[in-house]
């Protein structure tokens, strides 16, 4: 019992540390989007419209949607300028 409860605060964990996960990618307000790097209203808009992803690769059906922001949405990269706006506050 102890080792499932283990193994499932260490998944949270990476999750959270790590980057975005599906779950995460399915909820998160257009707001959140957009703190990632390569995402702006209109791609912010256009993720949350095709919501309920299965797997990374469903995201890259998404018109305007690429590897390379895919991979910003996995790690959770958020754009400098806006991060430095929100460290100034």
């Amino acid at each position: 019992m102890l080792k499932k409860v283990i193994a499932g605060f260490l998944v949270l964990a990476t999750s959270t540390v790590f980057g975005m996960s599906l779950n995460q990618l399915n909820s998160v307000s257009k707001t959140e989007l957009m703190e990632i790097n390569g995402i702006g209203e209109a791609k912010a808009a256009a993720i949350m419209k095709a919501r309920k992803f299965n797997s990374f690769d469903d995201v890259l059906k998404v018109k305007g949607v690429g590897e390379k922001l895919v991979s910003n949405i996995k790690n959770d990269v958020k754009s400098q300028s806006k991060s430095k706006k929100s460290t100034k506050s």
